[in-house]
């Protein structure tokens, strides 16, 4: 199996992944500014509809970042050599399951025992 995981292909997804994280990292940062609370400008409802957007904003940011990260951890363990194994039990991690999501840490066999405890 370890001749079928070509590592450029997932590094080539994961630095487009990173390219476009940085990008939506900065978006959602920007829409996480702090509402401005001047009642001549905006009304009540207004106001709370904004405060409301910036809180889903940074719930947003939050779960960005995360995904920032995992993606940076991923790319860590294509330069030190542990890309595509198991972080858990150290088997290969099928290839399909990778191409969903190419910052998978774990096997499904230790993801689904992992979930359970």
């Amino acid at each position: 199996m370890a001749d079928k995981l070509d590592i450029g292909h997932f590094q080539g997804l994961l630095e487009a992944m990173l390219e476009s994280s940085q990008q939506l990292q900065k978006q959602v940062e920007d829409s996480a500014q702090t509402v401005e609370l001047d009642q001549n400008r905006v009304g009540r409802l207004s106001r709370m509809d904004a405060m409301q957007g910036q809180a889903l904003a940074k719930a947003s940011a939050h779960r960005q970042h995360a995904q920032h990260s995992e993606i940076v951890k991923a790319l860590a363990r294509i330069t030190d050599g542990s890309y595509g194994r198991c972080l858990e039990c150290d088997e290969l991690i099928a290839p399909a399951r990778l191409e969903i999501n190419p910052t998978v840490q774990f096997c499904i066999g230790c993801a689904t025992e992992l979930e359970r405890n």
